[in-house]
C-alpha cells in the first residue's frame, strides 16, 4: 500500500473509532448506523492481515430445479403409488449387517435374486448362491405372516412380520415387509392421513467432480391418525431436478426411523418410471440391502401358485413366534431356540 493511502486510511479509521468511543458521531462523518460497516470495509479492504480466504468444502448445486405445490406433490405421490400393481424382477442383492451397536459391519458377497410382488401385500424373494446359482433361500410373505427356507441348514422358518425385540439374531430382525414397503410407495390415505410440505436440502457427492454438493429438495411429511393422536408415519423426499421420489423414511409409533429407502436412476419399464437401484436400510436392526435391477417387468399377471412355498421334506421347522417368548431382556444372554423337528407343518 502507498504511504499516502495508508495515512489517509489510518485517519478514517481513527475518526470512526473516536466516534464509536464517544457515542456521538463526528461532524465530518456519516450517520452513526453506517460507521461500523464502514470501518470493517476499510480494514478488510486495505490489508490482507485480517482475513483468510478458502474454498468452500460444500458447494450449492447449480442444477436446474423444478417447483411444485403441496397438492401437486401429493397428487404425484398418489399417482406413482397407483401405477405399479405387480413386479417381476431379476436383481443383484448386496447385503451388510452391523453398525455402531454391533461395533463392526459385515458385507456379504453379492448374489443374484428374483422378486415377485403383487398388491396389496404379496411378496416372494429367492436368493441364489454365487457362481453355482443354486437356491440359497426362498421367502414368501402375505403381509402378516411369512415363510423362509434356508438351504444351508435345511431349516424352514415361519412367523409373523413383527420384528422380535431384544434379539441379536439376524433372522429375528429381518422381515420381508420392510422390503415390500420399500419397493412400492404408498399413497396418502385421506381417511386417516394428512401430508404437509417442507423445503429441505441434502448433501451428495457429484459423480463427475467427486465434490460434495448441497441440493434443495421437497419433503412430504405424512402424518397418520393413531387412536386419538396424530403421529409421523413417513417422509417422502422428492428430487427437485425431476420431482421423482428420491427417498422414503418410515417411522414407528415412538417417532424413531425404522426403514430408510433411497431410489436412484429411474428408467422406463413397461411405460412406468421405476428406480434401477433401491437401497434399504434398517437403522434399528443395523442391516442394509441394495437391490440392483437386472431385468424388470411391471403389471404382468402373477398367479397365486407363484406365492406358494412348501416345507421341503426332512427340513427342520423353526417357529420364530415361539422364539419371541424365549428372548430375554436386552441385558441378558440370548439362548438358542429352535422348534422341534416333529412340529406340525405350517398352514398353506
Amino acid at each position: 500500500m502507498e504511504p499516502g493511502h495508508r495515512d489517509r486510511t489510518n485517519q478514517i479509521v481513527n475518526g470512526i473509532l473516536v466516534s464509536l468511543e464517544s457515542g456521538v458521531p463526528s461532524q465530518s462523518m456519516k450517520p452513526f448506523r453506517v460507521l461500523l460497516p464502514m470501518a470493517l470495509s476499510v480494514l478488510f479492504g486495505t490489508t490482507g492481515c485480517l482475513f483468510h480466504t478458502r474454498t468452500a468444502e460444500v458447494k450449492l448445486s447449480t442444477a436446474k430445479l423444478e417447483t411444485a405445490t403441496q397438492a401437486e406433490l401429493i397428487d404425484r405421490l398418489n399417482q406413482e403409488a397407483s401405477q405399479v400393481r405387480t413386479l417381476n424382477a431379476a436383481v443383484d442383492i448386496d447385503t451388510s449387517v452391523g453398525g455402531a451397536k454391533r461395533g463392526k459391519v459385515t458385507a456379504f458377497k453379492q448374489i443374484r435374486g428374483y422378486i415377485l410382488v403383487r398388491k396389496p401385500d404379496m411378496l416372494r424373494l429367492i436368493g441364489l448362491y454365487p457362481i453355482v446359482h443354486n437356491k440359497a433361500f426362498d421367502i414368501v410373505s402375505d403381509g402378516a405372516e411369512f415363510k423362509l427356507w434356508v438351504s444351508a441348514n435345511s431349516k424352514f422358518y415361519i412367523g409373523h412380520n413383527e420384528v422380535i425385540e431384544g434379539s441379536d439374531n439376524p433372522l429375528d430382525t429381518l422381515r420381508p415387509q420392510a422390503i415390500y414397503d420399500s419397493l412400492l410407495l404408498h399413497p396418502v390415505n385421506s381417511e386417516d392421513e394428512i401430508a404437509v410440505l417442507e423445503s429441505s436440502s441434502e448433501t451428495f457427492v457429484d459423480a463427475r467432480t467427486r465434490q460434495r454438493m448441497i441440493r434443495p429438495n421437497y419433503v412430504l411429511d405424512v402424518i397418520r391418525k393413531r387412536g386419538n393422536t396424530w403421529k409421523l408415519a413417513r417422509k417422502v423426499v422428492f428430487d427437485r431436478t425431476n420431482l421423482m421420489p428420491h427417498r422414503q423414511i418410515v417411522f414407528d409409533d415412538k417417532g424413531d426411523p425404522i426403514t430408510d429407502a433411497s431410489y436412484e436412476f429411474y428408467r422406463d419399464y413397461d411405460g412406468v418410471q421405476f428406480p434401477t437401484y433401491i437401497d434399504i436400510k434398517r437403522p434399528q436392526e443395523e442391516y442394509s440391502i441394495r437391490l440392483s435391477m437386472v431385468k424388470l417387468t411391471i403389471n404382468q399377471p402373477i398367479s397365486d401358485e407363484q406365492f406358494v412355498l412348501q416345507r421341503p421334506p426332512g427340513s427342520i421347522l423353526v417357529n420364530l413366534d415361539e422364539r419371541q417368548k424365549t428372548i430375554p431382556p436386552k441385558e441378558g444372554p440370548s439362548p438358542a431356540a429352535t422348534a422341534p423337528q416333529n412340529s406340525p407343518p405350517p398352514p398353506r
